[in-house]
């Protein structure tokens, strides 16, 4: 399996922590750009995050390990999409993640869009049937259809109820935009939301962190984060910016709360970083933010 050199995979790691076979984690680039609310530019995230992972220290502090050494990164070329869009684009993604977890793998997927992320989800829900879904965002991404179509940023969440997914197993935090459809959809569908505001007076107690996980029916979790759920200023770089979000270490919180509670990662994907040169620390943030939830998920049992 051909794997990106040292001077272009995740963490710039050597040949002996970065190739396919000894690899327990697998990063999967998908550039895919084809629809945009406010501004673009997320089709460069995957490639901006890559190199700016090159600056993380090895070794994270929240475990003072180096577990890219200790499990190995295999980062993949990127993915080729080149005329492939809506549902045939989906496909395609989801038999790819779907091979590397066969292989198992640990697989990680950067985005692109958010619209990606149905793929993931459901190749991973294949393998983990009992499976639920960490969604943090600005927006609750249950429209219908958005700009002519279902295979919209705004309506990735909505694909993932028609593909089958129980979403009474979906916990979304971080919401401060939505239709008023889209919250009435949430309601019928059953889904736990954590509104911004709510989560702000204070609605969830002191410690919102372990309602959130709380809320989380079963112990085997996927994330799918879009990086807009953070505040606009230190994560300026996205499409959709608002306001009144998170910082980084309440964000941490929620995962040393899902450790604590027993629960795992079993995958995750990160979304809709539209990289600028003006702002490099919130490039850098998203990639510092892969590294550490690899590091949440291969947490050692508590």
């Amino acid at each position: 399996m051909r794997v990106l050199p040292e001077s272009k995979n995740f963490l710039g790691l050597p040949k002996q922590s970065s190739a396919y076979d000894t690899s327990k984690i697998v990063i999967l680039s998908a550039p895919y750009e084809k629809t945009v609310s406010y501004g673009g530019g997320t089709v460069k995230g995957p490639a901006a995050i890559l190199g700016a992972s090159h600056f993380v220290e090895f070794m994270d502090d929240e475990f003072f390990r180096e577990l890219c050494f200790d499990l190995g990164i295999a980062t993949l070329p990127p993915l080729a999409f080149g005329k492939l869009t809506g549902k045939v684009m989906l496909s395609h993604l989801q038999k790819e993640v779907a091979k590397h977890i066969a292989a198992g793998k640990f697989v990680v997927t950067l985005g692109g869009e958010h619209t990606i992320s149905t793929a993931p989800i459901m190749a991973h829900h294949a393998q983990h049937p009992e499976m639920s879904i960490l969604h943090f965002d600005a927006h609750s991404d249950l429209r219908q259809a958005y700009s002519g179509t279902p295979f919209s940023h705004a309506c990735f969440m909505a694909r993932v109820a028609d593909a089958g997914f129980p979403m009474t197993r979906v916990v979304q935090v971080g919401i401060r935009a939505q239709e008023k459809a889209e919250f009435e959809y949430a309601k019928q569908l059953g889904i736990s939301t954590f509104y911004a505001t709510e989560i702000r007076r204070g609605d969830h107690g002191g410690n919102w962190q372990h309602a959130v996980v709380r809320a989380l029916p079963t112990n085997s979790v996927y994330v799918t984060f879009d990086v807009d759920y953070f505040d606009p200023a230190i994560m300026p770089s996205t499409g959709t910016p608002e306001p009144d979000g998170f910082q980084w270490n309440e964000t941490m919180k929620i995962f040393r709360e899902l450790n604590r509670a027993g629960k795992r990662i079993v995958g995750f994907d990160v979304v809709e970083l539209a990289p600028d040169p003006k702002a490099r620390h919130a490039t850098y943030l998203a990639a510092k933010l892969v590294y550490r939830l690899l590091n949440f998920a291969f947490a050692p049992e508590s």
